[in-house]
């Protein structure tokens, strides 16, 4: 009688058969997963990484470029250093005067100058004007004569010395500038080189008419004498000294508070 063989379980067969696959299938899932998460993970934080170091490395350049920009600029002028106190107060004028101020000043200094070299050689005998004695130019006819002398008692040399002295205060420095804001100062320093130049016509008429001699001295004092009337005078047509006080002469007299 003939042995009969099992079937063969089929369906637990496969069953079997399918569970390694699944899990092979299922561990391939997880290496996949496992994998695809690392290198997933992995650019992320290269990525993280690189920022900061982007970041870093764009600082120094554009510190760099920030430095040569600044060293591409030319430098600001320095200011000018100005005294302050009293004597910033006192020189201050002289920062803002401008040329025909300042011309009529030395002008006045001359006519002082010769004033009193003038004056000494009339009270001190021993004292000789440097000028000859004989001829056209001779300042001992000129000195000497009773046109010297105002109403017989002033030595003209000496009222030229006193006209002077308040030609050289007021065109000074401090007397333009105070003439700027003072009407009564810029109508005497007109009025005073009216006079002046008045009466220096009245002693040069003196000389060639009546005297018929010439003093170099004197005829100095009366040449600087027309200059400061011919530029006062253009001042006074021009108003070009007595307009409103400027920024830079402002910025002196704070600088010298």
């Amino acid at each position: 009688m003939a042995s009969r063989k099992p079937a063969p379980r089929t369906g637990s067969t496969r069953q079997q058969q399918q569970r390694p696959a699944a899990r092979g299938n299922g561990s391939a899932a997880a290496q996949s997963r496992s994998s695809g998460n690392g290198s997933a993970g992995k650019p992320r934080s290269s990525g993280n990484q690189a920022a900061p170091t982007k970041k870093n490395g764009s600082a120094p350049a554009a510190r760099t470029a920030a430095r040569g920009a600044t060293a591409s600029q030319p430098a600001a002028p320095a200011a000018p250093a100005t005294a302050k106190g009293p004597l910033g107060r006192l020189l201050a004028p002289w920062r803002t005067m401008g040329w025909l101020p300042l011309t009529t000043f030395v002008l006045s200094l001359y006519g002082l100058g010769d004033a009193i070299y003038e004056s000494i050689a009339h009270f001190d005998t021993h004292v000789k004007l440097a000028c000859s004695d004989t001829g056209l130019f001779n300042c001992q006819t000129v000195t000497t004569s009773s046109q010297s002398m105002v109403f017989g008692v002033l030595p003209v040399a000496v009222l030229g010395m006193a006209f002077f002295v308040f030609m050289v205060a007021i065109n000074s420095p401090w007397g333009w500038r105070l003439s700027r804001s003072q009407p009564l100062v810029h109508w005497a320093r007109l009025g005073s080189v009216v006079v002046g130049i008045g009466f220096v016509l009245y002693l040069v008429y003196v000389e060639l008419i009546q005297l018929n001699a010439i003093c170099p001295w004197c005829t100095t004092a009366h040449v600087a004498m027309f200059l400061i009337f011919v530029l006062v005078v253009w001042d006074a047509a021009f108003g070009r000294s007595r307009a409103p006080v400027a920024a830079a002469d402002r910025a002196a007299a704070r600088s010298g508070r």
